[in-house]
């Protein structure tokens, strides 16, 4: 989905409470579990892909910022929703119309960018499989998501903002609550389909060991599907997804591949983690503090800005505006964020305030991940095979284990590789007799 509209969304990685401490019996560790495992130094290749990853990171800012600004200041933002008007009519098309040449006009100014970042670079490392035609087949129904979503939604704020103009964000973040939840019912089945096949495992006994393992992690109800993303990339991965009825563990194709079962064992417990210490609602219901201060902060700043470059601060001399002497509204063309023109002044904002939030949310994010591999170790009790696990991880995926200030602020979602691989080496309590944080969670 395109980056402009799921930017909200992307804040949903907030904070998770740790589970009480209990201790719980579990399988005797096996033999040269405990060998601790070194940290591998990046290979040469992987330090020029994390370095030239940060300079993608800081030109994908700039874009986010800098075309919604060109539109801005430009006045083409408010041109561009004259001709929605006279092809709308009403307001409500008006708005689809708007958004549908909105996003249409911004992956043209992005597709250089998004070709190199999404095609070239991935092949020029070695981490991609993907022929021409297939990206561009998964860009444009990535375009086409994103245009749908757009024009089924984007009447929300502006009438929000419209009718209630004052506290708009604050019921905006309460309607975005059962949005998230929608949108993690919903995309699963519809959406996710569309780029990649998803079906049962081919390896039933492989499967039946992840069932089982779920079962013992306190998981009823669960799903394990296969995606062929070896179509794709040679990356490895595996992820949570869905809500109730279509929450499932998704396993990449090349992971199953690359990894052996100890390994991919304790991956799985790792994503059945975050499903028993209820990562993916907290993440969801919680993630509404950092919508609402985003909100906040877009109408605040909106309002400045308005005020700045709107008719209140520049108006034109009588005679001189548009349609026969009607007074232009400043550079912007719109004095007022209930106008449709100021999409690229709400999004400007919404991603600098998603930059802002970034430590905060990325920290909390990381704890997730720490705590679903303390679930996972305890769950497994496998941490030669964890840790050999992640080395895999990093070698697959080109990861620099021990990254940089700057990358785990901003970027990190995730602890690195070598803490985890430290992590791994290091935490086992059940060796001792201590009791684990996780352990009244499991089934005997």
């Amino acid at each position: 989905m395109h980056r402009r509209w799921i930017v909200l969304g992307l804040l949903t990685l907030l904070l998770a409470a740790p589970a009480g401490a209990n201790e719980q019996e579990a399988p005797t560790t096996m033999g040269g579990e405990l060998e601790p495992v070194a940290v591998p130094e990046p290979t040469p290749l992987a330090r020029r892909y994390h370095e030239t990853g940060n300079w993608i990171w800081a030109g994908d800012q700039l874009i986010a910022i800098g075309v919604p600004a060109l539109l801005l200041f430009s006045g083409a933002s408010a041109r561009l929703r004259q001709i929605a008007h006279r092809v709308g009519h009403y307001w409500f098309f008006e708005v689809g119309v708007y958004v549908a040449l909105y996003l249409a006009i911004t992956f043209l100014i992005d597709l250089p960018f998004l070709f190199y970042q999404g095609y070239v670079r991935p092949h020029a490392y070695g981490l991609s499989n993907q022929d021409l035609g297939r990206w561009s087949g998964n860009v444009l129904k990535s375009l086409g998501v994103s245009m749908a979503v757009g024009v089924l939604f984007a009447w929300v704020p502006f009438a929000l903002i419209s009718r209630a103009p004052r506290r708009w964000w604050l019921y905006l973040t309460l309607l975005m609550v059962p949005f998230l939840f929608g949108v993690m019912l919903v995309k699963p089945v519809w959406v996710d389909p569309l780029f990649n096949h998803f079906g049962s495992m081919k390896d039933t006994a492989l499967e039946r060991k992840i069932l089982d393992l779920a079962g013992r992690a306190g998981i009823d109800g669960s799903r394990v599907f296969e995606v062929d993303k070896s179509r794709d990339t040679k990356a490895v991965n595996a992820y949570v997804t869905g809500f109730l009825g279509t929450k499932r563990i998704v396993l990449w194709d090349t992971l199953i591949a690359k990894l052996d079962e100890p390994g991919l064992l304790f991956v799985m417990g790792h994503e059945m983690g975050h499903y028993a210490l209820g990562h993916v609602v907290r993440s969801v219901l919680l993630s509404s503090v950092v919508i609402l201060c985003s909100l906040f902060f877009v109408d605040r700043a909106g309002r400045w800005a308005i005020a700045r470059w709107g008719a209140q601060a520049h108006p034109h001399p009588p005679g001189t505006g548009p349609n026969g002497g009607t007074p232009a509204a400043g550079r912007f063309g719109f004095d007022r964020l209930a106008d449709v023109a100021a999409v690229p002044l709400i999004l400007l904002l919404t991603h600098v305030s998603a930059v802002l939030l970034a430590p905060v949310v990325n920290a909390y994010s990381r704890h997730q991940e720490f705590e679903a591999d303390r679930f996972a170790l305890e769950l497994t009790r496998t941490n030669h095979s964890g840790a050999k696990a992640f080395v895999k991880l990093q070698v697959e995926n080109l990861s620099n284990p021990r990254p940089g200030l700057f990358y785990k602020t901003f970027r990190a979602t995730h602890p690195s590789i070598g803490e985890r691989i430290d992590f791994c080496n290091t935490y086992h309590p059940w060796t001792n007799g201590a009791p684990l944080v996780y352990g009244g969670l499991f089934r005997r």
